[in-house]
């Protein structure tokens, strides 16, 4: 794990595959507690240390999650993210890379508590949801594809569903199709986050570097990052 940005009110962390973003039981490691527990030692405080998921990722998923350091920052980001003015991309590697399509995808969701998992169903479907997304293909090589995502919604397991919709599952992700191992997690990392400060009013865009595991599809790319935990 490594913090991509941090100052007074907000921070950026790369988050590993396989580390929940929070919510689990007491006594459960998750990039919360993780990241309060570093901050707690690194800067010698013997309190209670505020932070605020602002976006989160699922557990199989890696890349940058936008943090808050104090409450108004919190809030002011979470405003940002009701208006859709963050822009999130994502980089998967998706099977059956010569039949990606390119452009926006647009579909219908509904979830599924008993599985876990969200469905593509029909539009006028009462319980489902209207998900978009920008899909761009960056390479292709051996049956696979590297694409490159913008999330115009932000709905569970959105890109993981359409994508595998689509024909063109995640590696990795067996949930939705992938027929293909990728470790403890799947092929999918948050790639950038681009925000507006949330005192200072600048923009603020950070890219995540990819996991060390990535390098084994061959991707010509020097964005790789191997990760080690916070000391």
């Amino acid at each position: 794990m490594e913090i991509l940005f941090e100052d007074r009110q907000v921070l950026v962390v790369n988050k590993p595959a396989g580390l929940a973003t929070m919510g689990l039981p007491a006594g459960k490691a998750t990039l919360l507690t993780t990241l309060k527990d570093f901050i707690r030692r690194r800067d010698a405080k013997s309190g209670n240390v505020y932070l605020g998921i602002v976006s989160r990722l699922d557990v199989p998923v890696s890349g940058a999650v936008l943090v808050a350091k104090t409450s108004k920052a919190a809030a002011r980001l979470a405003e940002q993210f009701r208006l859709r003015s963050v822009e999130k991309t994502y980089w998967a590697v998706v099977e059956d890379g010569p039949r990606v399509r390119e452009g926006r995808l647009r579909h219908w969701l509904r979830g599924d508590p008993r599985f876990r998992r969200v469905h593509v169903t029909h539009r006028g479907n009462p319980d489902a949801q209207e998900a978009s997304l920008l899909v761009r293909r960056l390479a292709a090589q051996r049956g696979l594809a590297l694409l490159e995502i913008e999330l115009e919604t932000g709905r569970k397991h959105q890109i993981r569903a359409q994508l595998s919709a689509e024909g063109m599952p995640i590696v990795g992700d067996r949930k939705y199709g992938s027929c293909r191992p990728f470790g403890q997690g799947i092929a999918l990392h948050a790639r950038r986050l681009a925000f507006i400060h949330p005192t200072e009013g600048r923009p603020v865009t950070v890219t995540a570097p990819l996991p060390g595991p990535w390098r084994a599809f061959g991707f010509a790319t020097d964005s790789f990052h191997d990760g080690s935990p916070p000391r």
